[in-house]
C-alpha cells in the first residue's frame, strides 16, 4: 500500500522489516530494488535485484528488471545475460525482447539487435517501441530509407511519440526526399511553441530558420533527456595545482571533422600553464591523426564503458578546471555527464553548433558572425567570443601530392564545375532549386556532389530532371582518405554551400585546398558559420545576403571564370596571412577566452559573456 501510494521511505521500511524476518524472500528484494530505482538509487537497486536473482534464479521479471537497471546504469556487458535470460524465461515478453535489442545495439552487435526487434514485432505487431528502435539502428547502419520505413510505421502507431517528428524529416532529408517537408516542419514549429517534444536538435538544424526554434528544441530535448543531475557528497580535498586542467570530452578522437580540426589545437596548448586530459567516448582507429592527439594529451582516459555517474565522479576527483563538451547532440556524446556538473565550468564547443539548452553548461565559444550580439537571447549559455572565427583549423591537414584529372574523377575536361561535398541531409528543396537555376545559366557547367547514399543519389538525379536538367551533369563523388579528398578539389571551381545549414569542417575543407566558397549568410548558427571562415580569410565578396544574389553571384563566376581564378589567387595568399588557419594564434586566443572563465569563477562570481579584442 506505501508503494502504491508513492511513500517510498515507508515501503522500504516495511520492506526492510519484512526481509530482517525473512531473508530468504526474493519478492521483498526484488521490491526493494523497486523502491531504489523510483529513489534514482539505482547501485542499491541492481545490488537488491541480484539477491532476489540468487534466490529466485527463474523469475524472468527479476532478471528483466535486473537487466534494466543495469542497462540504465550503462553497465551493459553485464546486462547482457540477463535480458538473455529474460527472454528465454518469458519468449513472448514484448519489452523482454525489446530491452534485450537495445543492449546488444549499444554494445555494438547491430544485426543481432535487429532480430530481437523483429522478434518483438512478431509477438506484437502494433507496439511502437520495436518499430522505433529497429529505425535507429538501421540508421545508425546507413539503411537510410529502411530506417524510415521503421520509424513511419512507428508514426502510424502513435503520431505522439516524443520526438519522432523531427526524426522522421531528418530521414527525410538523409535521403533527399522532400514531399511534404514544409507541413512536417510547422507542425514541429507549432509543437515547439507548445513546448512539446517534437525533435531532436541536430536534426532539425539542417531545415530550421529559426533561432528561437533551435532554442526550444534544446531545452526540451535536455530536460526530458539530460536533467540536471546531484553528485552525492564526497570529502575530496582540492589539491594545489600550478597548471590549469582542461578537459576534452568527446567520442570522436579519431580521423573525423571534429578531430580535424580540433588535433593542432591540442598540440598548440601552452604546457607550462595548461595541463590537458582527454576523457575519450569513442574507439581509437590507427590513423595518423589519432597518434598525434595521444602524443599532444597528457592523458586520454577511456569512458566508453563507465556510467555516467562514475565518470562524473572521477572528473570531480581530478580537479578538472574547465571540462569541454566537443559534441553537444552530435556524434558519441555524453551530455549525461555534464548534468551532473562534475568540473565548475563548463563549456560547449565546435561539435554542436548551437545552444544545448541546458542549465548546467555555462559558455558557449562563438564569434560576432555566427552569434551577433543581438541574437544572444536565442543561447542559454553566455557566450564566450573570439575575435575571429570560432571554428579552429589545424595547420597541418595534409593535402596529397596526387594530381588528378578530371577525367578519372568523372568531371568534363571543359566546362565549370561547381561543387558541394557537405553531407546530403543540408540539402533543402529550395537550394537545389537554386543550383538548377546556376546549371540553367552557365552553359555546359557541372555539379560534383558528395555520393553520400544511393537513395540520395536517385534522388537528387530525379528532381534535377524534374526542374529540365540533365541528371548526367550532377557528378557523384565517392569518399576518398582525407589528404586525397582534399587533392581533388583542385579540380573544381567554386563551392556551393548549402542553407540553412552550412558547410563546416566541410567548409575549411574547401577553402585550405585553395576552392573559393559561395554562401549564403543564414539567420541561425549553423547558417552562418560559412561566413564566419570567409570573414576570417578576408574574402567577405563570397557571402550572399539572400538566395536571389547567391544565385546572381555563382552565375556571374560561372560565365566569367576569370573572376574565380582572381579570388583563387586572394585566397591562397590569405591563407598565409590571415588568422582562419594559424592554430597557434587560435589556441592563444582561446586560452586568453579560458582565463577569464576561470577568473570569473575564482572571483565566486556567474558566468557572464566574454569578448575578446
Amino acid at each position: 500500500m506505501a508503494l502504491e501510494n508513492g511513500n517510498l521511505i515507508g515501503a522500504e521500511s516495511l520492506l526492510q522489516q519484512c526481509i530482517r524476518s525473512q531473508p530468504k524472500n526474493s519478492a521483498a528484494f526484488h521490491l526493494l530494488g523497486v523502491v531504489c530505482g523510483l529513489a534514482k538509487r539505482h547501485t542499491e537497486a541492481i545490488q537488491y535485484f541480484k539477491k532476489a536473482v540468487k534466490i529466485a534464479p527463474n523469475d524472468s521479471e527479476l532478471h528483466y528488471n535486473l537487466a534494466k537497471a543495469l542497462s540504465d546504469s550503462q553497465q551493459e556487458r553485464e546486462a547482457l545475460q540477463h535480458h538473455l535470460k529474460a527472454t528465454q524465461l518469458a519468449p513472448d515478453n514484448v519489452n523482454a525482447w525489446v530491452n534485450y535489442g537495445k543492449c546488444l545495439d549499444h554494445l555494438g552487435k547491430s544485426d543481432d539487435a535487429l532480430a530481437c526487434y523483429d522478434k518483438a514485432i512478431e509477438i506484437e505487431p502494433n507496439f511502437i517501441q520495436p518499430w522505433f528502435n529497429k529505425g535507429k539502428t538501421l540508421s545508425e547502419l546507413g539503411q537510410y530509407q529502411a530506417a524510415l520505413v521503421a520509424y513511419s510505421q512507428a508514426y502510424k502507431i502513435k503520431p505522439q511519440e516524443n520526438f519522432l517528428l523531427g526524426i522522421l524529416l531528418h530521414h527525410k532529408m538523409l535521403i533527399c526526399e522532400w514531399a511534404g517537408l514544409d507541413e512536417l516542419y510547422n507542425e514541429i514549429h507549432l509543437g515547439l511553441l507548445a513546448g512539446n517534444k517534437v525533435a531532436e536538435p541536430f536534426g532539425l538544424m539542417a531545415f530550421s530558420e529559426s533561432e528561437r526554434d533551435l532554442q526550444l528544441c534544446a531545452e526540451i530535448f535536455a530536460a526530458d533527456f539530460y536533467p540536471r543531475q546531484t553528485l552525492p557528497a564526497e570529502k575530496i580535498q582540492k589539491k594545489h595545482q600550478l597548471k590549469i586542467r582542461i578537459g576534452y570530452l568527446c567520442g570522436e578522437f579519431r580521423e573525423q571533422a571534429t578531430s580535424i580540426l580540433m588535433t593542432g589545437l591540442y598540440e598548440n596548448h601552452d604546457r607550462v600553464k595548461f595541463e590537458i586530459i582527454a576523457f575519450d567516448n569513442g574507439v581509437a582507429d590507427s590513423s595518423e591523426i589519432r597518434a598525434r592527439i595521444e602524443d599532444a594529451f597528457d592523458q586520454i582516459i577511456d569512458i566508453r564503458n563507465l556510467p555516467d555517474l562514475d565518470v562524473a565522479q572521477l572528473i570531480k576527483q581530478m580537479d578538472i578546471d574547465i571540462l569541454v563538451n566537443l559534441n553537444g547532440y552530435f556524434g558519441k556524446g555524453r551530455q549525461g555527464i555534464f548534468a551532473y556538473k562534475p568540473s565548475p565550468i563548463q563549456v560547449n564547443f565546435l561539435g554542436f553548433p548551437g545552444t544545448l539548452g541546458a542549465p548546467y553548461i555555462d559558455y558557449l565559444v562563438a564569434d560576432p558572425v555566427v552569434i551577433p550580439p543581438t541574437s544572444k537571447q536565442f543561447y542559454d549559455e553566455k557566450i564566450a567570443y573570439l575575435p575571429n572565427s570560432y571554428q579552429v583549423n589545424d595547420a597541418k591537414r595534409k593535402i596529397a601530392t596526387r594530381k588528378f584529372s578530371r577525367t578519372e574523377l568523372g568531371l568534363p575536361e571543359a566546362g565549370f564545375v561547381y561543387c558541394c561535398f557537405n553531407n546530403n541531409y543540408k540539402i533543402t528543396p529550395q537550394i537545389f532549386t537554386a543550383w538548377m537555376n546556376i546549371l540553367r545559366a552557365v552553359k555546359g557547367s557541372v555539379l560534383w556532389l558528395l555520393a553520400d547514399n544511393l537513395v540520395a543519389k536517385d534522388n537528387l538525379s530525379n528532381a534535377a530532371k524534374a526542374q529540365g536538367i540533365d541528371p548526367a551533369r550532377l557528378i557523384f563523388a565517392n569518399r576518398l582518405p582525407l589528404a586525397e579528398h582534399l587533392a581533388r578539389h583542385q579540380q573544381a571551381d567554386l563551392f556551393l554551400d548549402t542553407s540553412p545549414c552550412n558547410a563546416h569542417t566541410t567548409a575549411s575543407d574547401a577553402l585550405w585546398a585553395g576552392l573559393p566558397l559561395l554562401t549564403k549568410q543564414g539567420s541561425t548558427f549553423p547558417g552562418r558559420v560559412s561566413a564566419s571562415l570567409l570573414q576570417a580569410i578576408g574574402l567577405p565578396e563570397l557571402i550572399a545576403e539572400n538566395q536571389n544574389t547567391y544565385e546572381t553571384l555563382a552565375i556571374e563566376f560561372g560565365n566569367r571564370p576569370e573572376k574565380i581564378q582572381k579570388i583563387k589567387q586572394k585566397l591562397l595568399a590569405n591563407k598565409i596571412n590571415l588568422p582562419l588557419f594559424n592554430t597557434q594564434l587560435f589556441a592563444t586566443q582561446l586560452e586568453d577566452v579560458f582565463y577569464k572563465m576561470i577568473e570569473q569563477a575564482r572571483a565566486n562570481l556567474s558566468p557572464v559573456d566574454i569578448g575578446i579584442t
